[in-house]
């Protein structure tokens, strides 16, 4: 059913659309066309300037469920990054080598975004009729990042911000595929997150006139709620588990004092977490035990600047075994089923009463040697899974 070459052709052709966080038009503008050749209703959604979500549906004959095959634009990195220098799989140029497609953006996730329309295309091509709506949704602005001090700007404007738009603007549908990387797991449950910054002050001076000053310091300060972080978080992380899955955080960044002017004590040092929260606990008691810690320690000041939820679907329901059906028919095998403490856009989409369930391509996960690479086999029979499952929520 699934043609091939046709799907490997627009999996390269969308790598090879440079499509960083904040700058997706350029690729939202070549799936517009793909689904507008198509025969789809095309609502062009301009998210911001230089940013838009692509809403393409395939109107049914009525009387089914509606199913939305949703995906992100947007990528981890640019390729411009000094350290991605040289590698092919983290660069946006797509090209095919030993049965594989590499290129940035492949497996997280352009290339579930060319399954959909194929798996799509293949049903159009069968003369299926389906009674329910098939919405592919191509959103910007997924990338776990954020707004925060000087990064300001549309690239920095992530965490389901096309989602979030999409929802608002008429894209809705009773459910949702939404095929980010999962090794062809059915992924049940995923983890939100929590974003805190925990700052210590400390005067600006003169190193000539530090002496005898040392422990003002706001970098030597933070060493001790360092300190009192590395104690912590093992408790947080016991009380955050999930379905057996041990809960996890992690210390993102410290930033303080000017490294072009080490003749200066800095004034503020700050230390940035990253609290993964499971779905089952919500964002405010999350952010009430986060700040609760945050407060108990002498002398910071503390924010918490990201709640993103996490996100849930029942185990028995429609999609779950629809998806879960369509894939034992097409690999042969029953699907394994996962928990991951990775956040998606099913954040937001279940919180609009979309019930989402993450299943994507085996990527054999990026190489650091050759980046971002997807199994071309393993990525038709993934488009062969969705157009099986599309067939049997919506119905014919």
């Amino acid at each position: 059913m699934i043609d091939r070459d046709r799907l490997v052709e627009l999996a390269i052709r969308l790598v090879s659309i440079p499509s960083f966080t904040g700058s997706e038009q350029a690729c939202a503008e070549a799936v517009r066309d793909v689904l507008e050749g198509m025969g789809l209703h095309v609502q062009w959604q301009q998210v911001e300037d230089g940013r838009a979500n692509v809403l393409g549906t395939w109107a049914g004959t009525g009387g089914g469920p509606s199913l939305m095959l949703n995906g992100h634009l947007d990528t981890s990195y640019s390729g411009r990054e000094p350290w991605l220098q040289g590698i092919p799989g983290f660069q946006p140029q797509g090209f095919e080598q030993a049965g594989r497609i590499y290129g940035l953006g492949i497996s997280n996730m352009k290339g579930a975004l060319a399954a959909y329309i194929e798996a799509v295309r293949a049903l159009q091509d069968q003369g299926v009729r389906l009674k329910g709506d098939v919405l592919v949704a191509a959103v910007a602005g997924e990338i776990e990042k954020t707004q925060q001090g000087d990064a300001q700007g549309a690239e920095f404007r992530g965490y389901a911000a096309g989602s979030r738009y999409l929802v608002t603007h008429g894209g809705v549908a009773d459910m949702c595929i939404l095929g980010e990387p999962t090794e062809n797991k059915l992924v049940l449950a995923h983890f939100g997150s929590l974003w805190l910054r925990l700052s210590t002050h400390g005067p600006f001076i003169h190193t000539a006139f530090s002496e005898g000053r040392r422990e003002e310091n706001s970098i030597l300060r933070m060493r001790r709620v360092l300190d009192a972080v590395l104690e912590w978080l093992p408790a947080w992380e016991e009380e955050m588990s999930y379905d057996g899955l041990r809960g996890v955080a992690n210390v993102g960044s410290i930033e303080g004092g000017f490294g072009w002017r080490a003749s200066r004590t800095p004034h503020r040092t700050d230390l940035y977490l990253d609290l993964r929260v499971p779905p089952n606990v919500t964002m405010q008691d999350a952010r009430r035990k986060a700040l609760d810690f945050a407060r108990s320690l002498e002398g910071v000041d503390a924010e918490v600047y990201v709640t993103a939820p996490g996100a849930e679907i029942a185990a028995d329901h429609p999609l779950v075994e629809a998806v879960a059906g369509a894939h034992a028919e097409v690999f042969g095998a029953e699907p394994e089923r996962d928990v991951t403490r990775w956040f998606s856009d099913a954040s937001v989409l279940t919180r609009y009463g979309i019930e989402t369930l993450n299943y994507g391509t085996s990527s054999g996960l990026p190489s650091a040697e050759l980046g971002e690479n997807l199994d071309i086999h393993g990525l038709v029979q993934t488009a062969e899974v969705y157009a099986r499952a599309a067939m049997r929520i919506c119905g014919t």
